[in-house]
């Protein structure tokens, strides 16, 4: 058997089409129909039934997934281990970041390591969406959240402290919160979904429903409305450092809670083998997140 017909199966599997597989190994859907049936004439059983727009699993499919996998990661594991250290990290690393943190923190770094690594190539992906690591063949996630998927193996970069923020005329026209509670009777800028902030506060979590006319799925837009004088935002300090410096934001804080820190997590889909391509990647972010000043909150 080639392991590169084996790659094929579980591609395919992964992405639920021979189509999107071919496209996703960067070969003809030809190439990938042609690997499979030279699989599954040398395993001498049919491995998927395949139609136009699908495919599923066989039964003898089914039970020869998981030995497939196995064959796939060790034999990547074997080139990893087997790679000389003087070529460094190599091949396609997709990588998924959030929006806001993936412009300020990840786009910068990416000339260099290109640069010291000629054979590695990145996708990123922008989204504020912890997408299925597996289903889309993604590498490393980077996520500022608590982590609630078990399945997946989570590193901890650093902390993340957050702040509520509003801008200077905002908070001229309707006042400044002066507790926890006051919250409510402002206009807050969550993220699509969440109904309530979580505050620490000296002897528990405090979790206040926010009083919000409008949210988005992104933390970017959040900033932008909050700057344009639409509420009171919850975000993350290295996000609105240069406002409030500049004074286009100024930080709210209340004297009976302070927001939840949130951590920034390298998130994997296996511990088994952590690819130099990834180790270099998360290297070149923590030397970011140092310099960038990525640190507790202090007062």
């Amino acid at each position: 058997m080639n392991i590169d017909d084996i790659n094929v199966f579980c591609v395919a599997v992964s992405v639920g089409s021979l189509a999107a597989a071919a496209r996703r190994l960067g070969i003809t859907a030809m190439m990938a129909s042609r690997r499979l049936a030279a699989l599954e004439t040398a395993l001498g059983v049919r491995l998927l039934h395949r139609t136009t727009r699908a495919l599923s699993l066989t039964s003898e499919g089914e039970t020869f997934l998981p030995f497939a996998l196995a064959i796939v990661e060790n034999g990547d594991e074997a080139l990893a281990r087997m790679r000389s250290d003087t070529r460094g990290a190599a091949g396609l690393l997709r990588v998924s970041v959030p929006v806001a943190f993936g412009l300020r923190f990840v786009a910068p770094v990416v000339p260099g390591l290109l640069a010291r690594h000629p054979e590695l190539r990145i996708a990123l992906d922008l989204t504020d969406a912890l997408p299925n690591l597996v289903a889309t063949g993604t590498d490393l996630a980077i996520r500022i959240a608590k982590l609630r998927d078990s399945s997946l193996i989570a590193q901890k970069l650093a902390d993340n402290p957050r702040l509520l923020v509003a801008s200077p005329g905002y908070l001229d026209t309707q006042g400044t919160p002066a507790s926890l509670e006051a919250l409510a009777v402002h206009d807050c800028l969550p993220l699509d979904g969440v109904t309530h902030w979580t505050f620490s506060g000296e002897k528990s979590d405090r979790h206040v429903r926010v009083n919000a006319r409008f949210s988005s799925s992104s933390i970017a837009a959040c900033l932008s409305v909050c700057l344009a004088g639409g509420g009171i935002a919850l975000l993350s300090h290295w996000n609105v450092s240069d406002d409030l410096a500049s004074g286009r934001l100024v930080r709210i804080d209340l004297p009976d809670a302070r927001p939840e820190t949130l951590n920034i997590w390298a998130v994997y889909p296996t511990a088994r083998l952590v690819l130099p391509k990834v180790r270099v990647f998360i290297a070149a972010l923590r030397q970011a997140l140092a310099e960038g000043g990525v640190a507790p909150l202090k007062g």
